[in-house]
């Protein structure tokens, strides 16, 4: 299970990053701020954020609120100390699946998680994508525009794929790394740049290698 977790209280945030990584083998990301949760999870696929109510730069209410607008289809759950009536109201409004109320049992937040998780909240993709006159194929692992058609290896296909369904944004070499070659993986941020780089000269012969746009010392992005 991967979690984004959104908590300002450093204590109480590195206890609930532990006992995750201990007992639910969770991968967790953790961010103490909302506009941090806000970027993590419009740029990177999580089974579950959890986002606490009160943090600075954009409580959780306000980031979940944010998430859904744009189309967010994951799992949230919402971790306060409001306890009344209306505020789980608020919290359910404003687009959270559940709501947990502090202090809680770190046995009652896994029993939680695993609930959500179950649910399948991942988007399922079209066969094809179009950008512009560009038309990914996820099951050929083909490119082609008007001007033809080329094959991709499946991690550069996958690595172009992870940028047009993020079109316009920048993704961070970090963030690029763990979603294609995988959290634990050991490889060098210059294999992403080798990666883009055979990629880009792939899609000379279409005339498209303009799309895909370094962003030095942060990552890449696909222009659209």
């Amino acid at each position: 299970m991967k979690i984004l977790l959104a908590e300002d209280d450093f204590n109480l945030g590195e206890l609930v990053v532990y006992m995750l990584e201990k007992k639910a083998s969770a991968k967790v990301e953790w961010v103490q701020e909302g506009e941090d949760a806000f970027y993590y999870a419009s740029s990177c696929h999580y089974d579950v954020l959890i986002l606490d109510w009160m943090m600075p730069n954009g409580d959780g209410v306000d980031v979940c609120r944010r998430l859904r607008k744009q189309g967010y289809p994951g799992a949230i759950l919402m971790l306060t100390a409001k306890d009344s009536v209306q505020d789980r109201i608020d919290g359910l409004d404003s687009g959270a699946d559940d709501y947990l109320v502090k202090p809680f049992e770190i046995d009652e937040l896994l029993a939680r998680l695993r609930a959500l998780s179950r649910r399948n909240y991942a988007p399922i993709l079209e066969e094809e994508t179009r950008i512009q006159d560009l038309v990914l194929n996820r099951n050929s692992h083909t490119v082609r525009s008007q001007d033809g058609e080329i094959q991709l290896s499946p991690r550069e296909f996958q690595l172009l794929d992870l940028l047009v369904q993020n079109k316009g944004q920048v993704l961070p070499r970090e963030v690029i790394l763990e979603r294609i070659w995988g959290y634990d993986a050991n490889v060098a941020p210059k294999t992403i740049d080798a990666t883009v780089k055979l990629i880009r000269k792939k899609l000379v012969p279409i005339g498209k290698q303009e799309l895909l746009q370094s962003v030095r010392g942060v990552g890449y992005k696909l222009v659209h």
